[in-house]
């Protein structure tokens, strides 16, 4: 859908306005801000990795651009759970005001305290844990348990003058979860029956029917791989997935195998996630990396980063041959998640290229090695049976999982008009039970480059996708105060299929072109620039089918 909305009018006194800022529309930078008289209570605050569209970015965050000016107003930052797309724009939003209150369960903090201390950034925490209740402003909350694939994730229920949210972050609906923490379908009930204004709901699996598969049955097929596994084992998953960091340690320990953890990340959240007892390490299993090159490939598991074919990652490192762990004949690699909508082609090049490298390669196409943490339809609908709301806001999908999740929200009997299908950017207005789409937001995507925040654009990427895929060609003149030529022109080409002597026929041609000019009583260096640029630029589109970047430079003679 795409449609132009105007600003939304100036906000009236006890309605609840909301205004998503990413993860709307897109699999990951969640955020959602919440305002009700005057204050402003943000949830979640997370990154967009890169595509292959956007060379050189490292993380994409959240448009902070609509709360710029007014972060005094904000109350809180309210975490659902531990992952890098609800939590990793954290620091950087803290950057911009230190003292904002971040608010989370003790797992979701601990991770985040964690990156914060990367930024030296010491932060005011509040721990909260389901079935508390705090008071924010207006905002009255509550914090509801819900089950995913990383421990103490919640939801989380508010209450204003404006009426009632429920917002359950990622969830699904495991029956018999591993640490044994149910969603809390009793509290769903209960706010059911109190009357739901608004239910937000996750939306990634909204189009795959029935429920999605318990957590506990990938553990033995873990184990079997392993134990058919002749070689050293790589297992490769998110950094944060506590519950799959278990099961390796499990099935390895079982088989007589030592797990190393491999990459930053990994070692750093397991760590705080054993520290804390989230990870149960059965005695003498874990041997730290620096010494797992002593133990027998048979009798090692590398527990590693880089199962979405990020280029610098531990496993995409292993497959191009740059990383001290040399994958070969008899090895086996586990790619133990989801594929992440987008980075489908730079996973299916890591598997080739280890596979040609003589590996294994275990995935979950050919292999029951990863479960969603995601609601499939089946749990939607018991969700919206139980809690009967009276308008729904899809969250935390592609347009497709948006729509389909608002079909189901239909399927139960709530109203067309009352399912809110909105974009980044897109302001609903909740009063007296009503909530409405009521204009938008300017709201773009904010690139990392780097130490750099939000000075990378669109044109900047633009140039960059030129460079990469048509070259780079500059050509130098010096000329004289009449604007003729005396030095050159010299032109030199990089990432050009050509060498330099196939411009010797267009030198004339410039050399003409700049004469001409000069004739007409053109003297300004940069009008001369662009006559180069659109005499090469002719040139080498008809000659040779590109359009590579163009730099000219015309320096006057002193």
């Amino acid at each position: 859908m795409v449609l132009t909305l105007p600003a939304p009018a100036k906000l009236q006194p006890n309605t609840l306005r909301i205004v998503p800022l990413g993860g709307i529309g897109e699999i990951g930078r969640n955020m959602t801000v919440f305002e009700m008289n005057g204050k402003l209570l943000i949830v979640d605050c997370g990154v967009l990795f890169p595509e292959e569209h956007q060379p050189g970015i490292d993380v994409i965050l959240p448009d902070f651009g609509y709360i710029r000016n007014r972060l005094n107003d904000v109350v809180a930052i309210v975490l659902t759970h531990g992952h890098e797309d609800h939590i990793g724009g954290v620091p950087y939003l803290l950057k911009m005001r230190e003292d904002i209150p971040i608010v989370g369960s003790a797992l979701t903090l601990a991770f985040v305290e964690a990156k914060l201390k990367e930024h030296k950034i010491t932060p005011y925490s509040m721990v909260v844990r389901e079935g508390q209740k705090e008071k924010m402003g207006d905002f009255d909350l509550e914090f509801v348990a819900v089950n995913h694939s990383i421990p103490d994730a919640l939801a989380v229920y508010m209450k204003t003058p404006g009426g009632t949210v429920l917002h359950t972050g990622d969830f699904k609906m495991d029956q018999i979860p591993l640490d044994g923490r149910l969603t809390d379908l009793r509290a769903f009930a209960r706010i059911g029956e109190a009357g739901l204004d608004l239910f937000m709901s996750d939306s990634t699996n909204a189009d795959v029917p029935g429920f999605t598969p318990l957590e506990k049955d990938i553990g033995p097929v873990i184990e079997n791989v392993i134990s058919r596994s002749t070689g050293k084992v790589v297992v490769a998953s998110f950094s944060s997935h506590v519950h799959r960091v278990q099961q390796v340690l499990d099935a390895a320990h079982a088989n007589g195998r030592r797990v190393a953890f491999v990459g930053r990340s990994m070692v750093r959240n397991m760590d705080i996630a054993s520290q804390m007892g989230y990870l149960k390490v059965p005695v003498g299993s874990l041997i730290d990396y620096k010494h797992s090159g002593d133990v027998p490939p048979n009798q090692i598991v590398y527990m590693s980063t880089g199962s979405q074919g990020e280029p610098m990652a531990v496993l995409s490192r292993m497959a191009n041959l740059e990383h001290d762990v040399q994958i070969g004949e008899g090895d086996t690699v586990i790619l133990a998640s989801s594929l992440i909508p987008g980075n489908e082609n730079a996973v299916y090049r890591v598997i080739d290229g280890l596979t040609k490298l003589g590996a294994n390669v275990v995935h979950k196409g050919n292999a029951k090695v990863h479960v969603s943490g995601h609601a499939a339809a089946g749990e939607l609908l018991y969700c919206y049976n139980i809690l009967k709301p009276k308008n729904v806001m899809p969250v935390h999908g592609e347009y497709r999982h948006l729509i389909a999740n608002g079909k189901l929200a239909e399927q139960t009997g709530i109203p067309k008009d009352n399912v809110l299908i909105a974009e980044d950017g897109w302001v609903i207005d909740l009063k007296d039970g009503n909530a409405h789409i009521v204009g938008a937001v300017e709201c773009g995507l904010l690139y990392v480059d780097g130490k750099t925040v939000g000075k990378v654009t669109e044109e900047d990427l633009q140039d960059r996708r030129v460079l990469a895929q048509e070259g780079f060609i500059s050509i130098f003149v010096v000329v004289d105060d009449q604007g003729r030529v005396v030095v050159g022109p010299e032109i030199r080409a990089r990432a050009f299929a050509e060498d330099d002597h196939v411009f010797d026929d267009v030198k004339p041609t410039v050399a003409k072109a700049l004469a001409e000019a000069a004739g007409e009583g053109v003297r300004d260096p940069y009008a001369l620039q662009q006559v180069i640029r659109r005499t090469i630029g002719t040139w080498v589109n008809k000659k040779h089918r590109r359009r590579p970047m163009i730099i000219p430079v015309v320096v006057r003679e002193q």
